[in-house]
């Protein structure tokens, strides 16, 4: 009887053992294939269809902020509408404030994009990198009575050095004339300091207005008045004409051949460390034909960057 029991229980003893050999081999195959397949779910996001990342597909988001030019800021608002609705999770701010603001901006981190008619101090040039996004044709512009259609350089000069001060004496009415200024700021007023007054100054006498907007206005509705803007400010302004220089109109054609001399290089400058993807991707943006491209840009009068390439 004794050994009976023995055996009985030896018998179950031998069936525990290996039902826990056999539960631990599957718990030991099960975690082994579950290993396998993380490691395949870990390795898939890295690769899509196209063979690219899906990190490198990430929609764009954040803030851009562009300040300065109001000459070129008619280009960067219609390029920040049409940004924001191709990428809606960004927000690009565009303001004015002159050429010098803008590139004091980005360089003080205030705004992530300078906008220029001209280049940038040399102070700055070790901190910022720039992007020349398009050519701007200016032109001086007077109130509809003045009865003058074209100056020559010189009498252009002598009219804002103030040595003119009437316009019978150029060939027009005998009225008193009214120059209308920009800021020291304004990359416009030393765009026409350079070209047209060849870096002498200007009178102190007349008006001064913040912005190439504010120009047109004041220049249309004041008798007598001459001033200076960019190409778009002077579309659907019946109050104002653009005058001739030296006999030849703002055209494309006139600047390619070096008859027309009065226009900007724009420039959208950013720090050098800057690396907001959305930043570059608004820059490059305003850049492509996609955009360039456009009827309603093209309209504004701007012309492409790569003009005066021979």
């Amino acid at each position: 009887m004794l050994n009976l029991v023995s055996k009985k229980m030896f018998t179950f003893a031998m069936v525990g053992i290996l039902s826990v050999g056999v539960l631990a081999g599957c718990g030991n195959n099960q975690n082994q294939g579950g290993q396998s397949n993380t490691n395949n779910a870990t390795s898939n996001p890295t690769s899509n269809a196209s063979g690219g990342s899906t990190t490198n597909n990430t929609e764009l988001s954040g803030t851009v902020s562009a300040s300065g030019s109001t000459a070129l800021q008619p280009l960067v608002a219609k390029a920040a509408q049409d940004f924001m609705a191709k990428h809606p999770k960004v927000t690009v701010n565009v303001t004015g404030g002159g050429s010098g603001t803008g590139v004091k901006n980005v360089a003080d981190g205030v705004s992530d994009i300078g906008n220029s008619d001209v280049e940038a101090d040399a102070k700055y040039k070790d901190m910022l990198s720039d992007n020349v996004v398009a050519i701007a044709p200016f032109a001086l512009i007077v109130n509809k009575d003045v009865g003058v259609d074209n100056l020559t350089k010189a009498q252009a000069a002598d009219i804002f050095m103030g040595k003119i001060t009437n316009w019978k004496d150029v060939g027009g009415q005998d009225l008193k004339i009214t120059v209308v200024h920009r800021p020291d700021s304004s990359g416009s007023r030393k765009l026409v300091k350079q070209i047209v007054l060849d870096n002498q100054e200007f009178t102190k006498e007349g008006v001064t207005q913040d912005s190439s907007k504010t120009v047109a206005e004041a220049v249309g509705t004041t008798a007598g008045s001459i001033g200076y803007v960019d190409i778009p400010y002077i579309k659907g302004n019946d109050k104002i004409k653009a005058l001739k220089l030296d006999g030849n109109e703002y055209s494309a054609d006139n600047i390619k051949a070096g008859k027309y001399p009065l226009y900007g290089i724009e420039h959208m400058y950013t720090k050098k460390d800057n690396n907001n993807p959305a930043v570059k991707a608004f820059i490059e943006f305003i850049m492509s034909s996609e955009f360039l491209n456009k009827p309603e840009v093209v309209d504004l009068g701007f012309l492409p960057a790569d003009l005066l390439k021979k």
